[in-house]
């Protein structure tokens, strides 16, 4: 069955042939002209896959996936966009789009894209099938062991008959005749009883049976107390009759007995004393009850249990059943490996390392209403590694159909998450570069005007000045395509080897104008420059990333709604060793907490809400790599935060 696709886009044009396009690759096409109609058509009948531009005429592509992702969660929109609606696309992952696409639209690109959507959708129904099948094999499995517990504990209820046993009316039976011995026996209720009974006496002799013994076991009447019993299981003369006459107590105990055909049967025996008139044991009552088909069962619930728990176990995604208080009580082994031992830990500490519950949290919707829910997240593993998961969520019910507890599956989409970063940062890249070709595009436009007045004034000084002009800016624009090409490919870094002092002063200058500018006053104290010697660095792509920091120290110290109780500052120190140069950048701003200090450089995350990107940081967590370095990130709520940036004076393999 093909999957159901609706695009969505104004321009006829684009709508025909990328409908062409999808029909060959084997999805069920369904068109509309803008928003509005595209909501009536999904309305009518629902799609799995959404595929739309962002800008349209009316109700924009984001409204309408707003409107999709709230009536239908799982469908799956994949946004169209022009090179200057970047920060449109990047509004449409927040609101949780699958991916966006830039117009004009590659069809290698669009095929794998969709292509990844559909599998998507698929391990989610996969995901989906198996809780549900799993919740529904442990619910019969438990009201089979129930069943089976509730009709044991029935029968155990007759180890208190003996107490009452000689008050029943007793006939002799033929079977006593040739014993010599008025011994009462039960007749009528001990026949329709659904258990092995027998009587015993003092000498350890079997004087009465009922019906059931007699059928199953044979005429044991007359025959040693243990003679019903396994050969192997108990010693002559020590079974649970003698250790009633010795003791003067009741008994209970699993034992083995034969049946008439040689087969062993399970039992649980109950024996109890009956006394004479004198106080003294004069017969033991025995009830013995077949548990065969209580260990059966058990056994079957076992087996399906371990069966499960191998499954379990072996998942490649992370799984965890919470209860209410949002403790794990059961997580499987690749949880406990990337998680560590849940040991009554609640799900945010171990994912987020946070004391209240996540915003968005699925579990906590799936307490609440009982149903499905789906979340997308970062978490960090015990040894600081992060994983982008897609969360999946549904309800286990008790025997009264309450949410008792909530299975929770995570599917790791780290891979997933980096190609398209990757595609992202590709997509702003060629944004921006677009905007600096225009800015030079227009002043070679300037220099062609200089130049033709020139021509006409016959004014040689005005021409050389602007040929000169235009080999500057053809130049530059050379420069601006090689750096396109650059990140398209991957090629190398542009090193050099400068004076550090040099850099330094040259980036204190740009982060100092960007603090007075906010009225946060900073510090920078060179002392020993002399000492400080050379390294080996990409200036640009360094003090790219360096300001970036900066400016986010900057920003830090003036978030605040209320004056602090000092000026805000910034600080910008160097430290050298022989091997390695550290840039640390020290603000007194309003601090971060555990969560967002390991999230702080995934693309996309931003702490500064609508006011930022979640760019920033991403890409110079990504410069600093490139030379080998690393960040490490102090930082505790109102106490400010300090960035350590540390680098190589040389990396030993430059990164291609």
């Amino acid at each position: 069955m093909k999957t159901r696709l609706l695009l969505v886009d104004d321009e006829e044009g684009i709508r025909n042939v990328l409908s062409l396009v999808l029909n060959d690759c084997g999805y069920a096409v369904t068109v509309a002209a803008n928003a509005e109609e595209a909501w009536e058509r999904f309305l009518a009948l629902p799609f799995e896959l959404v595929l739309t531009d962002i800008k349209m005429p009316g109700h924009s592509g984001l409204e309408l996936l707003a409107r999709v992702k709230q009536h239908s969660p799982e469908a799956e929109v994949i946004m169209l966009t022009g090179h200057g609606d970047m920060d449109l696309a990047i509004e449409s992952l927040k609101l949780d789009a699958f991916d966006f696409l830039l117009k004009p639209v590659n069809q290698d690109v669009l095929e794998i894209a969709l292509q990844r959507a559909v599998e998507r959708i698929s391990m989610r129904k996969d995901l989906r099938a198996y809780a549900q099948n799993l919740e529904d094999m442990v619910r019969e499995k438990s009201a089979q062991l129930v069943e089976a517990e509730r009709q044991l504990a029935a029968m155990q209820v007759m180890e208190g008959i003996a107490s009452g046993i000689r008050s029943l009316t007793f006939a002799v039976t033929e079977e006593q005749e040739g014993l010599g011995t008025d011994v009462p026996v039960p007749e009528g209720i001990f026949n329709e009883l659904p258990c092995f009974v027998a009587v015993h006496n003092a000498d350890l002799k079997i004087v009465a049976i009922n019906a059931l013994y007699r059928e199953r076991l044979g005429n044991l009447v007359g025959g040693n107390s243990w003679a019903a019993y396994a050969p192997n299981a108990v010693p002559k003369r020590m079974c649970p009759v003698r250790e009633v006459l010795e003791t003067g107590i009741g008994h209970r105990s699993d034992q083995l007995i034969v049946d008439k055909t040689g087969t062993e049967i399970p039992v649980i025996v109950h024996t109890a004393p009956i006394y004479d008139n004198d106080g003294e044991v004069e017969l033991v009552l025995e009830l013995s009850v077949d548990i065969s088909e209580v260990r059966r069962l058990r056994e079957d619930l076992r087996q399906t249990q371990e069966r499960y728990r191998r499954l379990f176990d072996a998942s490649p995604c992370y799984i965890a059943v919470m209860d209410k208080g949002m403790r794990v009580v059961e997580a499987n082994r690749k949880f406990r490996d990337d998680f560590g031992e849940t040991g009554n830990k609640s799900c945010h500490e171990l994912y987020a390392h946070r004391q209240s519950v996540c915003s968005g949290c699925p579990a906590q919707h799936t307490f609440q209403d009982g149903g499905t829910h789906q979340h997308e997240t970062v978490v960090t593993a015990q040894n600081g590694r992060q994983v982008n998961v897609l969360v999946s969520t549904a309800p286990l019910y008790d025997a009264k159909g309450n949410v008792a507890e909530v299975l929770e599956l995570s599917t790791d989409i780290t891979e997933l998450r980096n190609l398209q970063s990757r595609l992202a940062q590709l997509g702003l890249l060629l944004g921006s570069t677009a905007h600096g070709i225009k800015g030079l595009l227009t002043g070679m436009d300037g220099a062609v005007y200089r130049m033709g007045s020139g021509l006409e004034k016959n004014n040689p000084a005005r021409v050389e000045d602007a040929f000169a002009d235009m080999r500057q800016l053809s130049a530059r624009l050379k420069k601006l395509v090689l750096d396109i090409l650059y990140y398209s490919k991957e090629r190398s870094m542009v090193w050099e080897t400068l004076a550090v002092a040099d850099f330094t002063a040259e980036n204190a200058t740009i982060g100092r104008s960007k603090a007075e500018e906010r009225g946060v006053h900073f510090v920078f104290a060179p002392a020993r420059q002399e000492e400080w010697g050379t390294f080996t660095v990409d200036s640009s792509a360094m003090s790219s990333a360096l300001v970036n920091i900066l400016e986010n120290a900057v920003e830090a110290c003036t978030a605040t709604q209320s004056p602090p109780a000092t000026p805000p500052t910034v600080t910008f120190a160097v430290e050298t060793t022989p091997e390695t140069i550290c840039f640390c950048i020290r603000d007194t701003g309003h601090g971060m907490d555990t969560e967002t200090r390991e999230k702080l450089f995934t693309l996309f995350f931003s702490s500064k809400g609508a006011a930022g990107t979640g760019i920033g940081l991403f890409v110079a967590n990504q410069v600093v790599a490139q030379h080998g370095g690393h960040i490490a990130v102090e930082s505790a709520p109102g106490q400010g935060s300090a960035f350590t940036i540390t680098l190589p004076r040389t990396p030993q393999q430059p990164q291609e």
